[in-house]
């Protein structure tokens, strides 16, 4: 094959590689608060850094107007990647109406602004500012049967509610955070109604492989949240047993060039196997200034089309 067309056909696969990031890159935690900036800056600022979709990210922070959402992500020249959904704990019978209630919230937003994904997390076993246990760290057979019914439960009516096809997203501090319960994840449900986001970042704070699992699980993962571990600090936080708060606010996660994680290999294996999903790259961080985030996103970006994700 002649390289010109040689590298025409690679330009159009990496523009098949969709690139966005969300608030968490901009500190946004919640939807109202003092220290984070205004939704249309932070929208107008994604922007400005070269991306092409955001996530929703607090159900709250950005306008819940769909009308006044989408013009603002229009004079952006942005669209909507994902909402997500963390409001309970999937093993606890109980908490199943929160979480329905939540899906038909934001799942609602989500379907009028046309996003690609609905993220499902479970809810936290330790207090995130505390550390203070909520619930036991394992689950027990009987709880991963009553996990697994409300996870397709709840793929089943977010796609008959709003034609979203719900990815679930392993999470530090929740019951499917190592590699090992993500695998038994995967084992148990329906690959038709389930998929799986990625987040290297998670993954690699649980102690797993993010590049080796993406070679392995590849067909099961169209989406990726695309940050990296600070290692020495990752040390310190699971060694005085930091809560996750304390750990985001010591700057466990960091930019994607400077890890844990090999991110050029990553990208190496991830354009390999011909992925042609999302990609949002995420730099939790807790109340930074700012001036901050903005600065980062761009040069992250810069980065990003350095490796191939252009």
């Amino acid at each position: 094959m002649p390289l010109r067309m040689e590298l025409s056909k690679l330009k159009e696969f990496f523009m098949a590689i969709k690139i966005g990031t969300g608030p968490d890159s901009w500190g946004i935690s919640s939807p109202k608060s003092p220290s984070q900036i205004n939704w249309k800056q932070c929208i107008n600022e994604i922007s400005q850094a070269g991306y092409e979709y955001t996530e929703l990210g607090p159900l709250g922070y950005f306008s819940t107007d769909p009308i006044i959402l989408k013009k603002e992500l229009e004079k952006s020249n942005l669209k909507l990647s994902a909402v997500t959904v963390m409001a309970g704990h999937l093993e606890i019978q109980t908490d199943w109406s929160d979480i329905h209630t939540k899906l038909i919230e934001t799942g609602k937003l989500g379907a009028e602004l046309e996003a690609l994904h609905i993220v499902l997390i479970d809810d936290f076993y330790r207090d995130i500012h505390t550390g203070v246990k909520k619930t036991e760290k394992i689950l027990h057979e009987d709880q991963w049967e009553i996990f697994i019914e409300n996870t397709h439960k709840f793929s089943q009516l977010a796609k008959e509610y709003y034609n979203l096809h719900t990815v679930f997203h392993p999470h530090a501090e929740t019951h499917i955070e190592t590699e090992q319960q993500i695998e038994k994840f995967l084992e148990l449900t329906d690959p038709s109604l389930i998929s799986l986001l990625l987040d290297t970042g998670h993954h690699a704070y649980g102690g797993g492989n993010a590049i080796s699992f993406f070679e392995k699980h590849h067909e099961r993962i169209p989406y990726i949240h695309l940050k990296n571990v600070n290692p020495k600090i990752l040390t310190e936080i699971k060694n005085e047993n930091s809560s996750m708060v304390e750990a985001v606010s010591k700057g466990v996660f960091c930019e994607p060039n400077k890890g844990i994680i090999d991110i050029k290999t990553f990208a190496k294996t991830v354009i390999n196997n011909n992925y042609n999903g999302l990609i949002t790259v995420e730099q939790d961080m807790y109340k930074p200034d700012h001036d901050i985030p903005l600065k980062v996103a761009i040069k992250t970006r810069n980065y990003l089309n350095n490796i191939g994700f252009g």
